[in-house]
């Protein structure tokens, strides 16, 4: 249960649904409301895909870069993501998608499924060293993209409720967990090369 609740905090943190609403408000603002139920739920399909591949091979690309690496990139990552949410400019900065299957790019990724999401993905299966960790590290992405896809799906009614200054408060305070969690990877890629060498 600790190993859920900590990917699952994580990767709920990274996929930010909230964040995500003026994005997907925008980009399917031409679509009715069926269309955009539609975009919403083939978005996160996608991003589940994307997430499952690397969830599954991770193990292989862990062993080829190196765990404190990974650790490090992911912890850089996680950490820029952070310093978007703290500025509540994710939205802005994302927002560049342009035309075409927006469920797929770049709603599905990278605005779901991007670095930070598979790099945390890979980092907790990584951790699970039993079957029931593997499954409560699998569960994690699970319910952080069922919540997502709930989110979306009412994210008309959300965006409403909260405007503007509330979607840029909930923001800000997702990015704090955000930070930690960034600066826990960086520190325990060091104390592994402490401790083991960089080899």
């Amino acid at each position: 249960m600790s190993l859920f609740a900590q990917a699952f905090v994580t990767l709920l943190v990274i996929f930010d649904p909230l964040a995500a609403i003026p994005i997907f408000l925008t980009l399917t603002r031409s679509q009715d409301p069926a269309g955009r139920r539609r975009t919403a739920r083939v978005s996160v399909l996608v991003a589940a895909g994307i997430v499952a591949v690397f969830a599954v091979l991770g193990n292989g690309l862990l062993d080829a870069l190196g765990i404190p690496l990974l650790q490090v990139a992911g912890g850089v990552l996680l950490a820029l993501i952070a310093l978007d949410l703290l500025k509540a400019d994710c939205a802005r900065n994302r927002a560049n998608a342009g035309s075409g299957a927006v469920a797929f790019v770049p709603l599905g990724t990278p605005l779901l499924a991007g670095p930070g999401a598979i790099a945390a993905t890979m980092l907790y299966m990584e951790k699970a060293a039993t079957a029931a960790a593997v499954t409560a590290v699998g569960l994690a992405p699970a319910a952080a993209l069922l919540l997502t896809w709930l989110t979306l799906r009412f994210s008309s009614v959300i965006g409403r409720l909260l405007k503007d200054n509330g979607l840029n408060l909930v923001t800000r305070v997702m990015g704090l967990p955000a930070a930690a969690m960034a600066v826990q990877l960086v520190a325990a890629a060091v104390q592994h090369w402490t401790r083991w060498g960089v080899a």
